[in-house]
């Protein structure tokens, strides 16, 4: 369930506040941790919300940190989803279908 009255936390939020600061790992710590192509400056983009949680980011940070996937994709997700309802204009709804005569 989404939020009404609140932004959803956003993923870099959660990152940074709920396993960076408590485990005492700088963002230049975990980039070099997870390697590749991983910099600081795209991980702060991330904690700055300048950045989605793609999935591939997704699979990185559960590997690092032995959580889910799921878990940064529906943060990323639940984030993503509040803002459009915020932008979104309703459609009105078709009229009644039977539904029984649906496949």
């Amino acid at each position: 369930m989404l939020p009404k009255n609140r932004e959803p936390t956003h993923p870099g939020e959660i990152l940074l506040e709920e396993f960076l600061k408590p485990l005492g790992i700088s963002q230049e710590e975990f980039a070099k941790h997870l390697g590749g192509s991983w910099t600081q400056p795209k991980l702060s983009a991330i904690i700055n919300k300048k950045r989605r949680v793609t999935e591939a980011i997704a699979l990185d940070f559960a590997d690092a940190f032995q959580t889910s996937p799921d878990f940064w994709i529906n943060l990323q997700t639940k984030y993503d989803l509040w803002h459009a309802q915020k932008k979104h204009v309703s459609i009105k709804p078709l009229p009644e279908i039977d539904k029984e005569n649906v496949a």
